[in-house]
């Protein structure tokens, strides 16, 4: 099976990529040196021409708080882009994947967000996210949205291997405890798209590791485990916060968790613990820092 993966050196990019073609597919990965999602008549064409099996779209505007200053180049990349990209498989009658998050979501419940619930962003990043998923979903009915949330993995920049560094540098960190939803790595949504790829599922659906935590919970957690695997940290205290003590220019979602009811049905086994993958994403962290013998 041919695959097309846009974003292929974003952090899940570079995942999905590598566990493609070890498992098998023939992977064409794009990034933006080689596909530019500001030049959307470009990105059509070349979609067009692959004639993938199926089209995975990563690709992405995903620097939440720069968004707010910079709309229109979210709403062309995570929008007009992913409309591109769709109009692109349709041409020869392809499939699609089309990556989403958890800030489609406002936060305002306390239940874990179901597929069909309906979007209500509070940020330039979610509004521009909830508006691509519906632009392909119109033009490709048998879309496979995938929402994700807390991204984190070996790849690239993320809150994870953030927490890693300044727990190497000083001594109190302060991380909000007033957030929650689930952590998620990298190499567990990849395994989880290629699964959902194979068995030719479309609609809508969530994905994220098992377990509810808040931004404190992981970095605690990044912090004792990194401990127990030996790096080198100074930090002696990771300290609780009130969103409001940390203001950030985009609002984000309170709480996002979201269902996994309908992916647990397609998936054929169990999603991991968050805990479980913090862990091993950090122990690969680890060995990938020491010098070779």
């Amino acid at each position: 099976m041919r695959l097309l993966i846009t974003g292929a050196r974003g952090q899940l990019g570079s995942e999905l990529v590598q566990l493609a073609r070890s498992s098998g597919f023939d992977v064409t990965a794009l990034d933006r040196e080689e596909l530019d999602f500001l030049q959307l008549d470009e990105v059509s064409r070349r979609i067009a021409v692959e004639r993938s099996d199926w089209v995975v779209n990563c690709a992405a505007y995903t620097q939440v708080d720069r968004a707010e200053q910079e709309s229109e180049a979210a709403f062309r990349i995570n929008r007009d882009a992913a409309k591109a990209v769709a109009e692109g498989v349709r041409h020869y009658s392809g499939r699609l994947v089309q990556i989403s998050t958890d800030f489609v979501f406002d936060g305002a419940t306390h239940l874990p967000y179901e597929v069909d619930a309906v979007g209500r962003p509070l940020s330039v990043y979610g509004q521009s996210k909830w508006e691509g998923e519906q632009r392909v979903l119109e033009i490709l009915e048998d879309t496979l949205v995938l929402r994700t949330a807390w991204v984190y993995g070996n790849y690239g920049h993320n809150f994870v291997k953030t927490m890693l560094k300044l727990a190497s540098e000083r001594e109190k960190l302060s991380v909000v405890d007033d957030q929650i939803g689930t952590p998620s790595w990298t190499y567990d949504i990849a395994r989880a798209v290629l699964t959902l790829i194979e068995a030719e599922a479309k609609g809508i659906y969530h994905f994220t590791n098992e377990g509810v935590a808040s931004w404190y919970d992981l970095a605690q957690q990044t912090v004792e485990i990194a401990r127990e695997l030996g790096f080198s940290l100074r930090v002696d205290r990771v300290r609780p916060i009130p969103s409001s003590d940390y203001p950030t220019p985009a609002v984000r979602p309170a709480y996002s968790v979201l269902s996994k009811k309908r992916v647990r049905e397609l998936l054929g086994y169990a999603i991991p613990h968050w805990r479980s993958s913090l862990r091993r994403m950090l122990e690969q962290e680890y060995s990938q820092q020491q010098p070779a013998v």
